[in-house]
């Protein structure tokens, strides 16, 4: 049985925190990070752990899967301790935090480990997550430290 790709639209702070919930632990590289000046797009293409097969137990193939995040209506995008010029750099995902703002937009927080954020503001929240072609297995589980 071929499972189907995910594709989920977050439109509400609720929405939002599903999507960020199927990327924890995503990695990107800095060099598949795009704003799209002229679209109000920003597009960022991530290699998505695939915690959704978890149910398997213990028998499970840990994989990942190549999946496009992709933001509407963007008005500004600034990031924080991200280099552009640095693309053999990949970025862990932790989550993404929303806020309104005074004047009605949204701010939207893509945060990754090691202090570093993409802040995007946008007109409204109009997010995709799509995912991409064919899984494959990776040997490396995430793991995380508890305080």
């Amino acid at each position: 049985m071929k499972v189907k790709n995910l594709k989920l639209i977050a439109q509400s702070q609720e929405d939002l925190r599903v999507v960020s919930a199927y990327l924890q632990d995503a990695i990107a590289n800095i060099s598949d990070i795009a704003k799209l000046e002229k679209n109000k797009i920003f597009l960022m293409q991530l290699n998505r752990f695939m915690w959704e097969d978890v149910e398997k137990g213990v028998f499970r193939k840990n994989k990942r899967i190549r999946t496009v995040l992709k933001f509407e209506n963007v008005i500004e995008v600034f990031s924080k301790n991200i280099f552009q010029s640095k693309k053999d750099i990949f970025l862990e995902f932790l989550t993404i935090e929303t806020n309104i703002m005074p004047d009605n937009n949204y701010e939207m927080k893509i945060v990754f480990a090691g202090d570093s954020v993409i802040k995007i503001i946008a007109e409204v929240i109009e997010v995709t997550l799509d995912d991409q072609g064919e899984s494959w297995d990776t040997k490396n589980l995430p793991r995380h430290k508890i305080l």
